[in-house]
């Protein structure tokens, strides 16, 4: 099983745990109970907002459901080694698909941070759909050029550049002038 297949059993199980029914969790998130239902069944990759509210109504960090093993100690991740990872993308949104994560510290339990090496692929959308979720992010561009659209005011940034903000914004982070870019975005999530 993969790590994206891995999100939605994740969720199931600490569910069951917890004895909470399927409909009562999709109400404390604000989902419909079909909405639930896909995104436990995999059918549906659910967004980074989406995962913190599914994290916050069972009382879990954020982390839970990207954990691999629970090192205790630093977790340290080598060229080479990183690998692609959960998907935060909300594939529903076409202007979502042209970005590929890889998390850089899955392995670490107990964190609060989540580390993550985004690759963002061209893409010619003009209109880009805007989420938004508990937290903080930190973005610090590796290549290329970004814009980060924050509320109503877009932000571009280029090889070197960093913005930090809070993520109760809405806010969508996508490639400028249809060109790839590379960023290393850190989301902090204060539960």
């Amino acid at each position: 099983m993969n790590e994206i297949k891995n999100v939605g059993h994740k969720i199931t199980l600490i569910r069951n745990q917890k004895n909470i029914q399927i409909s009562e969790l999709a109400e404390r998130c604000g989902f419909s109970t079909t909405i639930m239902e896909h995104i436990e069944q995999n059918e549906t990759i659910p967004s980074l907002g989406h995962l913190i509210k599914v994290a916050r109504a069972l009382g879990v960090r954020l982390g839970t459901f990207l954990d691999d093993m629970d090192q205790l100690g630093p977790v340290v991740t080598r060229r080479g080694e990183i690998k692609k990872g959960t998907d935060f993308s909300g594939k529903e949104h076409i202007t979502k698909l042209n970005l590929d994560f890889f998390p850089l510290a899955s392995d670490k339990s107990g964190r609060h941070m989540e580390p993550f090496i985004v690759e963002i692929n061209p893409s010619t959308a003009t209109e880009f759909t805007q989420s938004s979720h508990e937290g903080e992010e930190f973005i610090y561009v590796l290549s290329g050029t970004v814009e980060i659209s924050y509320g109503i005011t877009t932000y571009t940034l280029s090889e070197g550049d960093s913005i930090y903000y809070d993520s109760v914004v809405d806010h969508n982070v996508h490639g400028a002038n249809d060109s790839p870019a590379k960023i290393l975005a850190v989301v902090y999530a204060s539960f």
